[in-house]
């Protein structure tokens, strides 16, 4: 069993936080990701919409928070509209409506960027991954647990790995974009 396989996962770590976390930038249609992380000071503590509400899109560029608990549906708006979503909810009682405002050009260009700065904060986080396993491939061969070719052969297999990965993060990337940029 190869070294470079072990850590996978760690790799695999960063990837699903990517996408976790550009799943959250607004694009044309409505996406209840965009919401359902926002954390809400509720019951003296703090707690993400998703965990206190039912978030439903009834329509394109409409997302509906149908809290369980009525009563916390004013502490619901007020972390919305503190979030910097850009939304504005309108409460109707017992939910909250929020209509997603059709984005002009300069909208999409800025999404665009903050894309591109977590685009390269994930990057980052691979190559951070695949420092960490190559110092650990050279103090491997220097304390002579393996043998200088094993080295390059293990290090070969590291570049390709982190190569696999990049790819996945590009190609993330790339339909987010489309999906921004898509009237």
């Amino acid at each position: 069993m190869s070294i470079v396989n072990d850590y996978k996962s760690e790799f695999q770590k960063a990837v699903d936080f990517y996408k976790s976390d550009i799943a959250s930038l607004r694009t044309g249609r409505a996406n209840a990701a965009i919401v359902e992380n926002i954390s809400v000071e509720v019951y003296g503590g703090q707690m993400p919409v998703k965990g206190l509400a039912n978030i439903s899109i009834p329509e394109a560029r409409t997302i509906v928070i149908e809290p369980w608990d009525k009563s916390i549906i004013k502490d619901i708006e007020k972390a919305v509209r503190l979030a910097g979503t850009g939304l504005n909810p309108s409460n109707e009682g017992n939910l909250l409506r929020l209509t997603l405002p059709q984005m002009t050009e300069e909208t999409r260009k800025e999404l665009i960027k903050i894309l591109g700065q977590k685009s390269e904060a994930a990057r980052v986080s691979v190559r951070q991954v695949r420092e960490e396993i190559k110092e650990m491939i050279i103090e491997m061969e220097k304390s002579k647990e393996i043998s200088e070719d094993e080295r390059y052969n293990l290090q070969d297999e590291l570049e390709k790995v982190t190569g696999e990965f990049n790819e996945k993060l590009l190609t993330m990337k790339e339909d987010k974009e489309k999906e921004i940029m898509t009237i």
